[in-house]
């Protein structure tokens, strides 16, 4: 595994999850140590899951406190900059825009990183691990955001988000024996923000079985 490489992304996704957390947290009215305690929930939450599959314990979160500082810092400074913002209050839907798009670079850099760390372990099938361990950190840490804040998890429902994770880990996981890990984890990426970005711009969704059937009987 290239350890820059995962590095560079961890930080990406830990930076970005830590945004989304804490703009989930201010939604739902919670005080700082609400928002500290969803930010870093969302941007830790889910390499923690990773690394447990994977056999790595304690989870690295817990043993280098690099990411809990960086999203706890991040949690402060968002919270200062909604309190003090000089401005009238922001666009309802520039806010919504603000929000996907750090959650989709936490998405797509996460996937990485779990990915990375699957085909380090270098057991059983070159693609079951790092495609599940991929999709598991992207979603993970929001999964566990929505609970605490007493919403159904958005990757149950909404539009096209685990299934993005899923279609870059496992392209770029048929990819492994023809590129360097440097340029398979950037084609994960880019894959992963076009298709989220591309679900939300023109309102892509999975297929939603007919919920009316109940007042039909």
């Amino acid at each position: 595994m290239d350890s820059l490489t995962w590095v560079i992304f961890d930080i990406m996704g830990t930076i970005a999850f830590a945004v989304s957390g804490a703009m989930v947290a201010i939604q739902r009215r919670m005080d700082i140590f609400g928002i500290i305690v969803l930010a870093a929930l969302t941007a830790v939450g889910g390499g923690m899951v990773r690394d447990v599959l994977a056999g790595i314990t304690p989870p690295m979160a817990l043993c280098n406190v690099t990411d809990f500082m960086l999203s706890i810092i991040i949690a402060l400074l968002v919270s200062m900059a909604y309190s003090f913002w000089p401005y009238p209050p922001l666009n309802k839907n520039f806010m919504l825009w603000l929000y996907n798009m750090f959650d989709t670079v936490g998405l797509a850099s996460f996937t990485i990183t779990g990915m990375l760390t699957g085909l380090s372990r270098e057991a059983g099938n070159p693609y079951v691990m790092p495609v599940l361990l991929g999709v598991i950190t992207a979603v993970g840490g929001g999964i566990l955001r929505d609970l605490m804040a007493h919403r159904m998890p958005a990757v149950l429902y909404k539009e096209i988000y685990a299934t993005a994770a899923l279609f870059g880990a496992v392209v770029s996981c048929s990819l492994q024996n023809y590129v360097d890990v440097v340029t398979m984890a950037w084609i994960c990426f880019v894959l992963v923000i076009l298709l989220r970005f591309s679900a939300l711009h023109f309102g892509w969704h999975l297929f939603h079985p007919r919920a009316d059937w109940h007042k039909r009987r």
